[in-house]
């Protein structure tokens, strides 16, 4: 496993020798995000299930850093009160979740219990701590009611959600904003001292995320094994990103939180530039034109499950207020994806770390 020889230098002031407790620590992002904060010297408590996959992210980290690593169901509100009350955190952010589309057709009332009244879980425990606190609960770019219309999305668009994961996912959103005016409102913050931000991005694409029923997995699955690619929806558009990119957004949003918080408690969207939008198809061709060879086939069905056929995100507000902004453009973001595979398959060793020192040179470059 190589080691980290430099940091972002907006964020390792912030999160070194803090404690970040971090839900959903053992998934695809909630790894890298893992990875990530201990290298910037945070001391995090993971709270999550354990990891699904044992090709998965969080299986290839150093064991240094999942020393406090709590396997446990965010819906055991007990246990997540005590684990985070223990813990004293200066930051929490919240990524546990059902993050599922399909999945979430075949289990609606389990996607609304855990990504819910999960997060109804944690944001109560928060109420315990007694001392200033941050507070940054990932949604997704699904929160908004799609009218799949060329507009992109802002953050002050009406929420909603044609199938289960999405509305649960928009419910997430107003328990955030109940829990912000009833216990954490800004105009009270010298008594309770919490800020909490709600972070919006979906479509996230990067190494080691093997989930069923995604893009990635698939088109990784197909090439390896010399197989035509199946795509249910080849000329749905999405907000794609490399997974460093939102959380890079999601960093940047908790240290600035953390040092306004009457200026940054409110739901930011992250997600590609404009131009950078990409059809399923667009996406996979890049993929194939990477690896070297392959093909896809269209295998939709008038009776699957309903998923919206255009989606796109305003980033607007996070770029004038956070100063984030995209480094990768969508070639690079599913290169260095299939980089990180391509390399796991071929020697089982992981890349997370370089990609994420790659990062951060693009980072510190263009600050």
């Amino acid at each position: 496993m190589e080691s980290m020889v430099g940091s972002h230098r907006l964020l390792q002031p912030v999160y070194a020798g803090k404690n970040v407790f971090l839900t959903g620590h053992t998934g695809f992002k909630g790894s890298w995000m893992l990875a990530w904060l201990q290298s910037l010297g945070a001391t995090v408590k993971g709270y999550a299930l354990p990891p699904e996959d044992a090709d998965g992210i969080y299986n290839t980290l150093p064991e240094t850093f999942k020393t406090q690593s709590v396997f446990a169901d965010i819906r055991d509100k007990q246990k997540l009160t005590d684990e985070l009350v223990a813990f004293q955190p200066d930051f929490i952010f919240h990524l546990a979740a059902q993050p599922l589309v399909r999945y979430a057709y075949q289990h609606p009332a389990e996607t609304f219990d855990v990504n819910v009244t999960g997060t109804a879980n944690l944001l109560e425990a928060a109420t315990a701590l007694q001392h200033k606190c941050t507070i940054v609960v990932i949604t997704t770019d699904k929160v908004y009611h799609n009218n799949e219309v060329l507009r992109p999305y802002t953050e002050d668009d009406r929420l909603g959600g044609y199938d289960p994961y999405s509305a649960s996912k928009a419910c997430a959103e107003l328990v955030v904003d109940s829990f912000r005016n009833s216990f954490f409102n800004p105009n009270k913050y010298a008594v309770h001292q919490k800020a909490i931000a709600s972070a919006r991005a979906g479509n996230v694409i990067g190494g080691g995320d093997w989930s069923k029923d995604r893009i990635v997995p698939d088109i990784i699955r197909s090439l390896a094994t010399g197989a035509t690619i199946p795509l249910r929806s080849p000329d749905a558009v999405r907000p794609w990103q490399h997974v460093l990119e939102p959380l890079e957004g999601y960093m940047l949003l908790g240290a600035l939180l953390h040092q306004q918080p009457l200026l940054f408690a409110k739901a930011y969207n992250f997600g590609p530039l404009p131009e950078q939008h990409l059809t399923v198809k667009e996406l996979v061709e890049l993929g194939i034109g990477y690896w070297g060879k392959g093909a896809w086939q269209d295998v939709s069905d008038p009776n699957q499950p309903h998923e919206a056929g255009l989606l796109t995100l305003d980033i607007a507000l996070a770029i004038k207020e956070l100063n984030w902004k995209p480094k990768l453009n969508n070639k690079q973001a599913i290169e260095w994806t299939l980089e990180w595979f391509k390399h796991f398959i071929e020697t089982k060793q992981s890349i997370v770390l370089q990609q994420i020192e790659n990062y951060e040179a693009l980072c510190n470059n263009k600050e």
